[in-house]
């Protein structure tokens, strides 16, 4: 089309604006964002796999970019997809309340999601995370304890969601890899003096008779784990400290209260500025998978599917 001015000048064609985008789209597109995977956007959404491939090579098609790497376990965002979700989340997550509640005038926010996990994991990383879900509209309630206790309380649906140290067994629960946590072994920089360099390297649990265990249970658990893992042996020795709660042992044995086995995400920071020394730096470390876990159908309140997508794709950085 062209366009002629009253002087009688006629300037070339009028450019087309761009095509509008699909919301549709973009909210699968943000799905998919969010939770690293076609397969793992499709639940989230209740739509199948082909339909969310579909609609996210539309948008490509459209955008005349490449939105995600498909690569065997999940999708990676392009620097653009990372930009495009900056813009779009906001106003599509306010849309989406908006049409929960059934409009401005509709009955009220939604329903809490309970979310149950290990107080430590929660706290430093999970939360922080869902923190500006918070600004949006989402309202959690927190549970803590042991992983057992907590999956018990999903089945009962006393629980929204849990973030598990073991992958429930049956299938009652639906269970997704959240990440993986690595143990190190650690004591304060003056006990590692006293024990010496490399002395765990070289003479195993022997050079740390004598100093004080810290430990968050009876039983031991991270510490026999560590102990049959790397040393091959059985750990036979009692805690002289049992705080239910890895922090409060972080706590402890950064002030010299002896050693312990800890989450490295826990004390990555005292192992950076040297309040706590890693006793040993074994080839194969113990790894843990910690899971988050739901019970499987679609669930009554549409934050569950936020909050879930949300620690999905925080987990990516952790």
């Amino acid at each position: 089309m062209s366009h002629q001015d009253s002087d009688g000048t006629t300037d070339g064609p009028t450019a087309e604006p761009p095509p509008a985008l699909d919301l549709t789209q973009l909210r699968t597109f943000l799905a998919v964002h969010r939770a690293g995977s076609f397969t793992g956007a499709a639940r989230l959404l209740g739509l199948s796999q082909p339909t969310v491939t579909a609609q996210i090579r539309a948008l490509e098609a459209r955008l005349g970019r490449e939105l995600f790497e498909r690569r065997a376990r999940g999708v990676l965002a392009s620097p653009y997809a990372d930009d495009l979700a900056a813009q779009v989340a906001a106003p599509l997550d306010a849309l989406a309340a908006v049409a929960d509640r059934g409009g401005p005038d509709g009955a009220g926010p939604a329903e809490p999601v309970h979310l149950a996990g290990p107080a430590e994991l929660l706290c430093t990383r999970a939360l922080p995370a869902l923190a500006p879900l918070v600004e949006r509209g989402v309202r959690l309630r927190i549970s803590t304890g042991l992983s057992d206790e907590l999956l018990d309380g999903l089945r009962a649906g006393r629980h929204d969601l849990a973030v598990a140290t073991s992958r429930p067994r049956g299938r009652t629960l639906l269970a997704t890899p959240l990440g993986d946590e690595e143990f190190v072994l650690v004591a304060a920089s003056a006990w590692a003096a006293r024990i010496g360099p490399d002395r765990v390297r070289t003479e195993g649990p022997a050079a740390l008779r004598g100093v004080p265990l810290v430990t968050y249970a009876e039983d031991l658990p991270i510490a026999r784990r560590y102990w049959r893992h790397v040393f091959g042996l059985r750990l036979s020795c009692r805690a002289a400290v049992v705080v239910p709660d890895l922090r409060g042992v972080l706590a402890t044995v950064a002030a010299g209260g002896g050693f312990s086995v800890l989450p490295r995400y826990l004390c990555q920071d005292e192992l950076a500025d040297g309040r706590l020394v890693a006793l040993l730096e074994p080839a194969d470390p113990p790894i843990n998978t910690a899971y988050l876990v739901q019970r499987p159908g679609p669930a009554g309140n549409p934050h569950i599917a936020l909050v879930r997508a949300e620690l999905l794709r925080a987990a990516r950085h952790w």
